[in-house]
């Protein structure tokens, strides 16, 4: 069985370490991308199963970034879920709006994010 690859999307270098660390120890094949501007391209050329993606990072929000993804690779319906420690209720109807799936509120357990990972997966 081939590993599933998931992009992760933070300006926290310290978190995309510990985070990316957990995904691969959890058999996961992992791209870190601590640049937004950077991510669209690199998922073009890394072709992520999945993306985690932080949404307040300088230059280009997650809420951007998540839009350009999703209409560029609109074929490959690459699901997206949120990382945010401020999401609120208003949000929601963005982030659907974005093409983001489903989010998680930081901080989080990583059980509970490779859990999410894999539901969402499962959903495809």
């Amino acid at each position: 069985m081939t590993k599933k690859r998931v992009m992760i999307v933070d300006d926290d270098a310290d978190f995309l370490q510990e985070l990316g660390e957990t995904l691969s120890m959890s058999g996961y094949d992992m791209v870190a991308v601590n640049d937004a501007g950077e991510a669209l391209e690199i998922a073009g050329r890394t072709k992520p199963d999945i993306i985690l993606l932080d949404l307040k990072m300088p230059v280009k929000s997650g809420f951007q970034l998540a839009d350009e993804i999703t209409h560029r690779f609109q074929s490959d319906n690459i699901p997206i879920i949120a990382m945010s420690a401020f999401v609120k209720d208003e949000y929601v109807a963005l982030l659907k709006v974005c093409g983001i799936k489903k989010y998680i509120k930081k901080p989080f357990y990583p059980l509970n994010v490779i859990t999410l990972i894999e539901e969402t997966l499962n959903e495809q």
